[in-house]
């Protein structure tokens, strides 16, 4: 006798019950509406790459949180691993193919990510990332652009509560030049990015022991990221701090971000939603310009469930031809881990796209019920038939336990009168319809 196997999942992986699996693909759908209102356009690429392809673009730290993928003939050494996001693949996509594409180039992908990371609260192994990036020009306007969609999408979501934290990388860079740090850049700023999660102290002690700086350079950078005030006032003192010593690249990274701020209240994003902080720094390498991390005001130590920045020399990795872009990611699995705890609408408890049941009353009449129920769908009406013909309590159990809206009913004394029954599951109401006018009432009473 075979030993039977335990079902489990996997650390750092998650299955989908089909009431989250709705959710999520709605949440999936609206951004596409979001992206595709701005003109951004689908493309995808595949969830292999080669590993020179994938490492040295993020950093030493992503390195090592890339899934090697051995052959399936057994081969030991790698040549392959997965994506660890959607960015380094659309640079590699964009090197390969913009000579056909034309720039700017607008594009939106969503698909699985892996990272091979320590699980946590909304952090998971495999997960989805949801991007809209512009390939193809330094301006501004694309940068601005980007916080605008991440505030259309949250609000598509249906989301009121939330802030798009925005700095720039200039002016972090700015700074260490200054400092005499220039060439520490990379382990600095990833050491900042963990501010949040690890505190002042721990940050300060990374700093020194990984980049070798002594405590009074390690405040400095802290003392600049941890300036406070409302995004005027912050960038107020930024510039009262560079006017001591100037430094053009800091001051190009403040006029963007001012200019970011007057167009996105010009163009109608509520005051205080786009939020000047200098402690935002991303801790992927490859960023060059204005960052973006977006957090749920009722719900922040789940995390950033919206970054990204500008990145202007990331597809150099894969051409001579000057590529720079800007985008951001939505993630979808943490997004949906902060859903579940704040109890988001859409979270409806439902477990089931079709909206109407019709139930099996006489296996007789199958050829009836599914002559209905495809005149109901040929309305976009979306309709189950159960394929029993159990007890009709039975079914209206089924139906209420899955959130259908209604169900419609015929035995036998109805079929003699044509008509059907339309009950209301949640109002547990019941009415008799003519056939000729369940279509019409059906369509009507699920709007």
């Amino acid at each position: 006798m075979s030993t039977l196997i335990t079902p489990r999942t996997l650390s750092g992986f998650r299955d989908y019950l089909p009431s989250l699996m709705l959710a999520r693909e709605k949440v999936l759908q609206t951004a596409r509406e979001v992206y595709r209102s701005y003109g951004f356009t689908p493309i995808d690429t595949p969830a292999c790459e080669s590993l020179d392809v994938l490492l040295g673009k993020g950093g030493d730290e992503s390195d090592k949180l890339v899934y090697r993928v051995l052959s399936a003939r057994g081969e030991e050494k790698a040549e392959m691993g997965l994506r660890f996001d959607l960015t380094v693949p659309f640079a590699r996509f964009s090197a390969q193919y913009i000579n056909d594409l034309g720039t700017p180039f607008k594009r939106y992908a969503m698909g699985p990510v892996w990272r091979g990371e320590r699980p946590g609260k909304g952090r998971y192994r495999e997960f989805w990332q949801c991007d809209f990036d512009t390939i193809g020009t330094t301006s501004n306007a694309a940068d601005i652009e980007t916080a605008l969609v991440i505030n259309d999408l949250f609000t598509a979501i249906g989301f009121d509560k939330f802030e798009v934290r925005v700095n720039n990388r200039m002016v972090l860079n700015g700074l260490l030049e200054l400092q005499g740090l220039a060439d520490k850049a990379v382990p600095l700023l990833r050491s900042l990015d963990k501010l949040p999660k690890i505190g002042r102290d721990k940050v300060a002690e990374e700093m020194m022991k990984e980049a070798s700086v002594t405590a009074e350079q390690a405040t400095a950078v802290l003392g600049l990221a941890e300036t406070a005030g409302t995004s005027s006032e912050i960038l107020d003192k930024l510039d009262t701090f560079f006017a001591a010593s100037p430094n053009e690249r800091a001051a190009e990274g403040i006029r963007r971000l001012r200019e970011l701020l007057m167009v996105a209240k010009t163009a109608g994003v509520p005051d205080g939603r786009i939020k000047i902080d200098l402690s935002i720094c991303r801790g992927l390498d490859y960023y060059t310009g204005t960052i973006y991390e977006t957090f749920l005001t009722d719900l922040p130590g789940i995390g950033s469930v919206c970054s990204g920045g500008r990145y202007d020399n990331l597809a150099s990795k894969y051409t001579k031809q000057v590529l720079p872009g800007v985008g951001a990611s939505l993630g979808l699995d943490r997004l949906i881990a902060a859903m579940e705890e704040l109890k988001h609408p859409l979270l409806t408890g439902q477990s089931t796209p079709a909206q109407v049941l019709v139930v099996n009353f006489d296996a007789a009449r199958l050829g009836d019920y599914q002559r209905i129920a495809r005149s109901l769908r040929a309305v976009g009406v979306a309709v189950e038939v159960y394929p029993d013909a159990k007890k009709v309590g039975q079914q209206l159990g089924y139906a209420e336990k899955r959130g259908f809206k209604l169900a419609v009913i015929a035995g036998p004394a109805e079929f003699e009168q044509g008509v059907w029954k339309v009950k209301d599951l949640a109002k547990r109401e019941e009415r008799a319809i003519p056939e000729a006018e369940l279509v019409e009432a059906v369509q009507s009473a699920v709007r």
